[in-house]
């Protein structure tokens, strides 16, 4: 348990920021998803460059490394040229 004061207020940030990347990180997982199931290879095309600006903007925030962003995006590509 924090003992100082400024601790405390660094606990609260801490809770707030831990919240605010959870939702985007799981966002940004759903969308992963539904780009995976999709079978539509003009539905998957539209969808790639979305995925893939909101990956490199979790990278950008420091929501998940620069290299899985690159990694994701790379065998998501991968995907959607198979189809």
């Amino acid at each position: 348990m924090a003992n100082h004061k400024s601790a405390e207020k660094r606990a609260r940030q801490n809770e707030v920021a831990r919240l605010h990347n959870k939702y985007y990180a799981r966002g940004a997982r759903n969308m992963i998803k539904k780009l995976r199931e999709t079978t539509d290879k003009t539905e998957a095309t539209e969808m790639l460059p979305k995925v893939c600006a909101t990956l490199d903007k979790l990278a950008k925030k420091n929501i998940i490394h620069t290299n899985k962003a690159a990694n994701l995006k790379s065998s998501l590509t991968l995907l959607v040229n198979k189809l």
